[in-house]
């Protein structure tokens, strides 16, 4: 007994001096952004002109910068917040973080990689990829990091643009490509008594790799394209898993295996067999995977039979299976790929609890039906705030409008999802209706890089002013759009991410990635208001 209490005592000293030395880590960290932020506000800002700014250093941000090169642009910047490029796959270093895309796609046309070490790449190895990109096509000295945009302002007698950064210096231009991504900023949901909880508790895009969960309970709050990579790789290591799920997925097989050397050799000696590879990839989720997700018809009813039999193929207990069972059809939500999270879901220390949560207390989540669920850690696998349809930062366009005020009650609308009605030489890759809910991003952002450094070249080889796509032209592409997502799985009556409050999906475009991509072949200067310099 008396040893058990002198253990208790020395461990409540261990967890004191640990909760000690990380309060005295923050505020360290809080000088030093303190004397940052004094250094930065003490300091003249500064005023840089460009031909053409791009906001954002990710994969859409790179794209758009080596066609700008290659058109022979090159007075430009790229305006990133962080410190390096990549985007996403800079920021998600969760364990388990991988693309569900093949490797082989998910990679731009241009500049295949031989050397994918898996079919479904890392992303560590993702984030490699850009890097070594950006510099290949020489980047490198257009690249502005640490630079966040709080608010750009178009002015309408100079023909320019004035982005405006935080700590108050100013980048003009004659053209913006805002290219910022879709999911950049973790959305923390607001429970009650946050600020109480004892423990460690961090999002999943913003992992906290210092805090070792070997032995701990975890609860990992979600079940969506986070939480099922980073349920089956900490599952082995910590003591116990509480999985709080709202909602269960459709999840089918996902066949990631190594990539052998032999056809690693064989895509660098002949890189037309890798292309030819690609393709194949493309034609398969275009041809078979694309019609049964997007579409919604019987045909789905096949895909939803075999993420059925994933599930009682996996899952034996009949409780579980229940469970994670979803209730709505296949498609309606994102479908997930993943072939070991099923079998973590099986594992004596984990469970699933479809109890909402209601708050936090000091030594865990408080649920639903108030039973307290005690947790050492605590991880938000709660997804992004999705900015494709919103304005990612305050734009005010012509006559002193923001675009957050024309959007208002009618959702975002962008001609081809990359021109908006009233925001002159201002032009969105992965803008409204521009995502995928079946194959790579990479199809649509490639050909919207092509499309808006054309309409570029027509701004400063004729000198234009501005140029602003008509009003006719958006709304008549926004009322097809819109009429062929009623016949979308989309649609068909659940809630998901896609859709706005008023039900509409601002998000997805209603058809196939080469059909998108072969519409934005062309830019056509008669589909423009155009202003003579």
């Amino acid at each position: 007994m008396a040893d058990a209490a002198a253990n208790k005592k020395a461990a409540r000293k261990k967890s004191a001096s640990k909760k000690a030395a990380q309060k005295k880590a923050v505020q360290r960290k809080a000088s030093a952004s303190k004397k940052t932020a004094r250094k930065k506000a003490s300091r003249k800002a500064a005023t840089q002109r460009f031909d053409v700014l791009v906001v954002g250093a990710g994969f859409s941000g790179v794209n758009a910068g080596i066609c700008l090169k290659q058109r022979g642009i090159e007075n430009f910047a790229i305006l990133e917040r962080a410190g390096d490029v990549g985007g996403t796959w800079r920021d998600n270093t969760y364990p388990g973080c991988a693309c569900d895309v093949p490797s082989h796609l998910y990679s731009y046309s241009f500049e295949q990689n031989p050397n994918w070490t898996r079919s479904y790449s890392g992303y560590a190895e993702i984030h490699q990829y850009i890097r070594d990109t950006a510099q290949k096509y020489g980047l490198r000295p257009h690249l502005r990091f640490g630079v966040s945009i709080e608010k750009a302002e178009f002015d309408e007698q100079a023909g320019e643009w004035t982005l405006y950064a935080e700590g108050g210096d100013r980048y003009i231009a004659r053209a913006v490509v805002s290219a910022v991504g879709g999911l950049v900023d973790p959305s923390w949901p607001q429970f009650d008594g946050m600020d109480q909880f004892k423990g460690d508790i961090f999002h999943t895009a913003r992992w906290n790799h210092d805090v070792d969960l070997t032995g701990k309970t975890v609860a990992i709050v979600g079940t969506g394209a986070s939480a099922i990579q980073v349920v089956p790789s900490i599952a082995d290591k910590v003591g116990e898993l509480n999985v709080i799920q709202r909602t269960p997925p459709w999840v089918l097989p996902k066949p990631d295996t190594p990539i052998g050397g032999w056809m690693k050799s064989l895509f660098r000696k002949f890189p037309v067999a890798q292309k030819v590879f690609r393709n194949a990839i493309l034609a398969l989720s275009e041809g078979v995977f694309g019609p049964l997700v997007i579409l919604d018809t019987p045909l789905d009813k096949g895909l939803q039979k075999i993420a059925k039999f994933n599930i009682d193929r996996n899952v034996k207990d009949k409780t579980l299976r229940e469970k994670v069972t979803p209730d709505y059809d296949i498609g309606c939500k994102r479908v997930l790929f993943s072939s070991d999270y099923y079998p973590a879901l099986n594992k004596d220390n984990v469970n699933v609890l479809t109890e909402g949560v209601k708050g936090l207390s000091e030594k865990g989540l408080i649920l639903s039906d108030g039973s307290e669920l005690e947790a050492d850690v605590v991880v938000m696998a709660t997804g992004f705030k999705i900015n494709i349809s919103e304005p990612p930062f305050e734009i005010v366009g012509l006559n002193q409008q923001r675009i957050k005020d024309l959007w208002s009650g009618a959702g975002g609308k962008a001609y081809k999802g990359m021109a908006s009605y009233g925001v002159p030489n201002w032009f969105f890759m992965l803008g409204p209706n521009t995502g995928p809910g079946h194959t790579s991003v990479l199809i649509y952002t490639e050909a919207q890089a092509k499309y808006i450094t054309q309409a570029i070249q027509e701004i400063l080889s004729k000198n234009l002013k501005y140029l602003t796509v008509k009003k006719s032209v958006l709304d008549s592409y926004h009322k097809k759009l819109q009429q062929r997502m009623q016949y979308t799985s989309w649609t068909s009556g659940c809630q998901s991410w896609y859709l706005d409050e008023y039900g509409e999906n601002h998000t997805l475009f209603p058809g196939l990635a080469t059909e998108y991509a072969l519409s934005a072949r062309q830019f056509d200067v008669d589909e423009y208001d155009t202003e003579a310099a």
